[in-house]
């Protein structure tokens, strides 16, 4: 079944919560050992697609620049899946999100949760003040080994923005018996928050 979705570059706005963690062994042949980001992602309206994300990437010194590689990633989006897969190899799957998020000032209380045919993926808690931080640009890509969607094709893609990004307490769980149970009990290396971000992916 096609599904139809905006034409690259995507602009993006929204939220992303990401935490760093050490995964001292490798994993598989796409996981090796290495620092890992573990990202719950909100596109908000002004975006092209209005969708939640999860995600686990690594860097990677593929193509010019700063770039990270997408290991896992899910959405509730079928046009950002579809999208993501053809256009940059991103290996985008479908799952169901739960976010509950509150304000007290500058103070940002934040849930979230994935899970599959109601099988738990992983979920998150975060603490941030990133609102209030002075909005500064960034820049990156990605790099994403081929797959079938691409005929077998790597793809390079490019990021650039700008967000109010700050420190923040994160903790997370994911489910034992989870498609990234390799990353439960891992080290928490750092968190922070992208607030309102403003991107161009692509």
């Amino acid at each position: 079944m096609e599904v139809d979705y905006p034409d690259a570059p995507w602009a993006m706005v929204g939220q992303l919560w990401c935490s760093l963690f050490r995964v001292t062994e490798d994993v598989d042949a796409l996981r090796p050992a290495g620092l890992y980001g573990a990202a719950f992602v909100s596109y908000d309206d002004g975006s092209p697609l209005t969708y939640s994300e999860l995600l686990v990437a690594r860097p990677v010194r593929t193509g010019p620049g700063r770039r990270v590689s997408i290991t896992d990633i899910w959405v509730d989006s079928p046009a950002s899946m579809a999208g993501g897969r053809e256009l940059w190899a991103i290996p985008k799957d479908l799952c169901d999100f739960t976010l509950d998020s509150s304000r007290t000032g500058p103070l940002s209380r934040t849930d979230w949760s994935a899970s599959v045919a109601r099988r738990p993926i992983a979920s998150a808690w975060f603490t941030d003040v990133s609102r209030a931080g002075v909005r500064l640009p960034f820049r990156g890509g990605t790099w994403q080994p081929g797959i079938e969607d691409t005929d077998g094709e790597d793809r390079l893609a490019g990021i650039s923005g700008s967000a109010r990004t700050l420190p923040c307490r994160g903790h997370w769980d994911f489910a034992a018996d989870g498609p990234l149970a390799w990353l439960r009990g891992r080290r928490t290396v750092a968190s922070f928050r992208m607030a309102d971000f403003r991107l161009s992916f692509g």
